[in-house]
């Protein structure tokens, strides 16, 4: 009998970066130059076959990146277990920007054990380099080794580059966490957040993971 594990990933960044744009090539496999910027906080729900005895759903928060709404996210980030911090490769101030956001995401919640939730750096829109539009930043392993991501993935939501990787590359580390550490830390104040209703029409499509991830077989939401 296959057990359900429930995770709440947080997908944060500056405005513009590409956030929606990635959570639904991930969920939808689509892509829109049109997304409207998020306004507070949305939300996608990925459900992945991840062995023969585990199906994961994840729930993918994506965080409006307007300085205005920073105060509302230690709201939004109570109970993730993991995180996509995401950067513009076109715009060196969304780099910039990166530490900010691990700094808030850091202070704000963390494993029961008092460990930070993992977090994969995505360095989004690499499919512009080919136009010269992408400055030049610091060397991205060292940079992540040093501010504690688990990894980092050059992406493209429009050419779906990296994507599924760098999920498949969160979820093993976050699932590899939950075996030392059940769950992360209640809010203290005892409330819960409640997702919005979904209807899912239901696909089975394949998708590989980073370099010692497993493979995986998603099931995702199609509209």
């Amino acid at each position: 009998m296959q057990q359900e594990r429930h995770f709440k990933v947080l997908v944060i960044g500056d405005l513009g970066v590409g956030k929606t744009s990635i959570i639904k090539r991930y969920v939808h496999q689509v892509f829109s130059q049109r997304y409207r910027a998020t306004i507070g906080v949305d939300f996608g729900l990925k459900v992945l076959n991840w062995d023969h005895k585990t199906v994961v759903r994840l729930q993918l928060w994506d965080i409006a990146g307007q300085e205005r709404y920073g105060h509302m996210t230690r709201v939004y980030y109570r109970e993730a277990v993991g995180a996509l911090v995401v950067f513009d490769m076109t715009r060196l101030s969304t780099f910039q920007a990166v530490l900010k956001w691990k700094g808030d995401l850091d202070s704000k919640v963390a494993l029961s054990n008092g460990r930070p939730v993992p977090a994969v750096l995505l360095a989004n829109k690499c499919d512009q380099r080919r136009h010269g539009l992408c400055p030049k930043v610091p060397k991205l392993e060292t940079f992540s080794q040093q501010y504690g991501f688990v990894g980092w993935f050059e992406t493209s939501a429009k050419d779906n580059t990296n994507i599924d990787g760098a999920m498949t590359c969160l979820v093993d580390h976050i699932m590899a966490l939950q075996e030392e550490c059940p769950r992360a830390d209640p809010p203290p104040d005892g409330s819960v957040l409640v997702l919005p209703q979904f209807d899912y029409h239901l696909r089975e499509k394949k998708y590989g993971g980073c370099s010692g991830c497993p493979s995986v077989k998603s099931v995702d939401s199609d509209k």
